[in-house]
């Protein structure tokens, strides 16, 4: 697991689940509208669980209750408050769905929660598993290299965001989208778009170039700032476009050497399905 891949989302037998890793109490919340849609296969899992959930209510169940309101993305790739709860209330809500994935997803859910406990103790772990994940997934060793090398200057770069009063969430996202959009001419929506992706991670599906002028990118930011000492949203506003602007000039004169596009709509996504296939 990375830093990127790790709080916001995981991966039930090809269905994306939200989740947010609670620090002080040390314990996963997922998102329920994401557990009832793999449950029920329902096509509509939001009406679901509003129907369930009314009548847990009236029958006195604690599970509504134990419900909190986190925000979460959405497909739009928008914050929205959304029922989220712990391993054990999902499991209470596991038994009032009938379903033949109640079973798999217990297991899953534990299988997850003890990853989470090893990765804290020792962070190598989240590593390993991110680079096993990649690879049985099809990607070469070269791209698995450096999609690690990118999210270490990614993570160098926020942690210097954190450091110096730039809030986390929407501001983090606010500068990050400056960032692409200067090196790439296209927002981060825009680039997911033209990838056919909805819940993906965008990283996950560059292709090596992409990945590389995505580090060089953030790598100019970071350096950018520590220059000029910039703090909050406002300031790094300026490092976040001039470190852009950096690997965009970097992207246009090799597109204009070799006649390719840097930026491609190439995805992982049906080479993904031909592995598990086979």
């Amino acid at each position: 697991m990375t830093k990127t891949n790790n709080k916001l989302i995981t991966i039930f037998e090809e269905h994306p689940v939200r989740r947010h890793w609670d620090g002080k109490q040390e314990r996963w919340y997922f998102s329920v509208v994401d557990i009832i849609a793999i449950l029920t296969q329902s096509t509509d899992p939001r009406n679901y669980w509003k129907v369930l959930k009314n009548r847990l209510n009236k029958e006195g169940s604690e599970v509504v209750t134990k419900c909190n309101q986190l925000k979460m993305t959405a497909s739009d790739g928008k914050k929205y408050l959304t029922d989220a709860t712990d391993v054990e209330t999902i499991l209470r809500l596991i038994q009032s769905v009938p379903s033949k994935k109640a079973e798999p997803i217990k297991l899953w859910l534990a299988k997850v929660g003890y990853e989470r406990i090893e990765e804290i103790s020792d962070p190598e772990k989240a590593l390993n598993r991110s680079r096993e994940y990649w690879q049985k997934m099809g990607r070469s060793k070269s791209w698995v290299q450096q999609r690690m090398m990118g999210q270490e200057i990614r993570n160098k770069l926020t942690d210097y965001w954190k450091n110096n009063e730039v809030k986390k969430h929407d501001e983090y996202a606010i500068l990050t989208n400056i960032i692409h959009q200067e090196w790439s001419d296209l927002s981060v929506r825009g680039h997911k778009k033209l990838k056919g992706l909805k819940n993906q991670n965008l990283r996950d599906h560059m292709t090596d170039a992409e990945l590389v002028f995505t580090a060089l990118a953030e790598l100019s930011t970071r350096q950018i700032a520590e220059t000029l000492e910039t703090k909050g949203l406002e300031e790094n506003k300026t490092p976040a476009r001039r470190g852009g602007r950096i690997a965009k000039n970097a992207r246009l004169e090799l597109e204009q050497k070799t006649g390719k596009r840097v930026v491609s709509e190439r995805n992982y996504l049906k080479s993904r399905i031909k592995k598990q296939l086979k």
